[in-house]
C-alpha cells in the first residue's frame, strides 16, 4: 500500500492535549477509510509535524484529515528509500 505524509504547521506550539483530542476524532475515520497511521515527528518547537500514514490513496486520507477536522497544508504519496 502506499505510503501518504501529512504537512501540518501550527501558529502557536501544539500541546499534548491537542494532540490527544484529534487522535480521538481521527481513530474512527482511519477504520472507516481503511488508512493506517505508522508515526509521526513533531519539531522541537512543536510548530510543525509531519504523519506518515499508509493507504489506498492521497484522497483516503485526506477524508480522515477533514472529517476529524485535523488541519494540514500538504498530503502527498512517498517512496521509502531503501525498501524495494
Amino acid at each position: 500500500m502506499p505510503r501518504i505524509i501529512v504537512e501540518r504547521t501550527f501558529e502557536a506550539p501544539f500541546t499534548q492535549q491537542e494532540l490527544d483530542a484529534v487522535e480521538a476524532r481521527m481513530a474512527p475515520c482511519l477504520d472507516l477509510y481503511d488508512v493506517r497511521w505508522i508515526r509521526s515527528y513533531w519539531s522541537s518547537d512543536r510548530l510543525r509535524m509531519i504523519c506518515e500514514y499508509e493507504a489506498a490513496d492521497i484522497a483516503s486520507v485526506r477524508n480522515v484529515q477533514h472529517e476529524a477536522d485535523a488541519r494540514f497544508e500538504r498530503a502527498w504519496a512517498a517512496d521509502v528509500l531503501g525498501e524495494p
